[in-house]
């Protein structure tokens, strides 16, 4: 198509899964329960480690921020498919969408650098045990944090905004929210500067910091293998295990979905699994965290019994 043959946009019609209408209503219950779940679950994760003294700790500071982060994450796309699954006219403005595109970039960019953050944490914690709370004290923490935010939406920013500045050939968006390839494929022009500038984004926010997770738990794993105790090296062990989980499970989405090779007959599994991949992880981050850890279920325990207990009074 010509570089001329377009007119401004005013709005975009997201058209996925359109054509299987019969699953409108089974996929609005199940977006809906599992938004309910993700805003419940990490909504009583965060409230937990504001609450209860003994989990302000740097573990627990960055798990608070991973619940934030998820219910963020998730806020920033399921309601506007909520409407879309029960409207005729699945339509969002120009201006919605920009800041749709911006927020979920930037809150998945933000949660890659999050887990390495994590990861980091975990190896101060086993391999420098006498030295944990002079690296991780509450000073480096917050800055630590506060870079992940940063720096996730710095780097949303500058890609959603070589993207906004295109002509587009058309506003029908063949996705089920404003996600950045999706509108990529609506441009008139050449892209070329925009896919070199995600691949460098992906190396910033995916490569590296996988990496540095994967040698955060080399040196970890040969720390508890010095430990001659069996209790000891399992204690070690379950400090990192719910971490560790949630990192496979997101990156293991994660280049599952924008790795694997693409073939024909696959658009409706595709869209199914990334509407999963959206909200199946944070769903599970919550649960993974309380199902591993003794500390938190002993919060949640607590802060649900005083609650109770003071409705009776």
């Amino acid at each position: 198509m010509e570089k001329g043959n377009y007119t401004p946009v005013a709005e975009f019609f997201m058209v996925g899964l359109s054509n299987y209408p019969e699953l409108q209503v089974f996929l609005y219950i199940l977006c809906l329960l599992m938004y309910l779940v993700i805003l419940l679950g990490n909504g009583t994760l965060l409230i937990i480690t504001i609450l209860d003294p003994r989990l302000h700790t740097p573990m627990y500071f960055f798990l608070g921020n991973l619940s934030f982060l998820d219910i963020c994450y998730t806020s920033s796309s399921i309601p506007q498919m909520l409407v879309n699954f029960t409207s005729e006219r699945k339509s969002i403005t120009f201006i919605r969408c920009a800041l749709q595109m911006i927020f979920a970039l930037g809150l998945g960019c933000t949660e890659c650098l999050l887990l390495a953050v994590m990861g980091f944490d975990r190896f101060v914690a086993i391999c420098h045990p006498l030295r944990y709370t002079v690296i991780m004290n509450k000073g480096i923490c917050v800055q630590m944090a506060s870079w992940t935010w940063m720096l996730g939406f710095l780097v949303a920013l500058v890609q959603s905004g070589l993207v906004l500045i295109l002509p587009f050939c058309n506003n029908i968006i063949d996705h089920l929210f404003c996600e950045i390839v999706a509108l990529l494929k609506l441009s008139c022009v050449d892209i070329s500067l925009n896919i070199f500038v995600m691949r460098i984004a992906g190396i910033f926010v995916l490569i590296i910091p996988l990496l540095l997770i994967f040698f955060s738990y080399v040196f970890i794993l040969f720390s508890i293998l010095k430990i001659k105790s069996t209790e000891g090296r399992k204690k070690a062990f379950s400090t990192c295990s719910a971490h560790l989980t949630v990192v496979i499970l997101f990156y293991g989405s994660a280049l599952f979905m924008y790795m694997k090779p693409k073939s024909q007959g696959t658009k409706l599994f595709d869209e199914l699994f990334g509407l999963s991949y959206w909200a199946f992880t944070p769903m599970l981050n919550p649960i993974i965290y309380s199902l591993r850890n003794k500390e938190v279920k002993g919060a949640v325990e607590k802060v649900i019994i005083r609650k109770l207990y003071l409705k009776k009074l």
